[in-house]
């Protein structure tokens, strides 16, 4: 995966499994991850979208896990937060005349498909509890 969002976004569901329904505001998460809390707020806004999250607004508001932590897989979070290819793509055109070149694109592609497929596959196996449950 060529970006953060899979990573930033199993952080912030893990600290909020770990909050136990307690409101976690997104400053806080921010400085889990030691990042800017407005990439936070966007992410949340995500897994808000998703399913996985709820916030309340205010002074005293924050975040909190939407349902149980046993029933979000890690697949379902991956696919929420996928953006680009797994394993990126070309920045160039191939040369249509190559043998290689006119069908490199349909052959990366059916690779990186199957590719994908085995990584959902083996997140689907994984719940957040499963995950968050490594950490002490």
């Amino acid at each position: 995966m060529n970006n953060a969002r899979f990573a930033i976004s199993l952080h912030i569901l893990t600290l909020l499994e770990k909050a136990k329904g307690e409101l976690m505001s997104s400053d806080y998460i921010a400085g889990s991850i030691n990042i800017n809390p407005v990439l936070v707020r966007k992410e949340l806004i995500t897994l808000r979208k998703h399913g996985f999250v709820e916030s309340k607004e205010g002074k005293n508001g924050g975040s909190f896990l939407a349902k149980p932590a046993a029933e979000i897989t890690l697949d379902q979070v991956y696919t929420a937060v996928r953006q680009n290819n797994l394993l990126g793509t070309s920045k160039n055109d191939p040369n249509p005349q190559c043998p290689v070149g006119r069908q490199i694109n349909q052959h990366l592609n059916s690779l990186y498909d199957h590719t994908e497929q085995v990584l959902i596959k083996e997140l689907s196996k994984k719940t957040l509890a499963d995950f968050s449950g490594q950490f002490n």
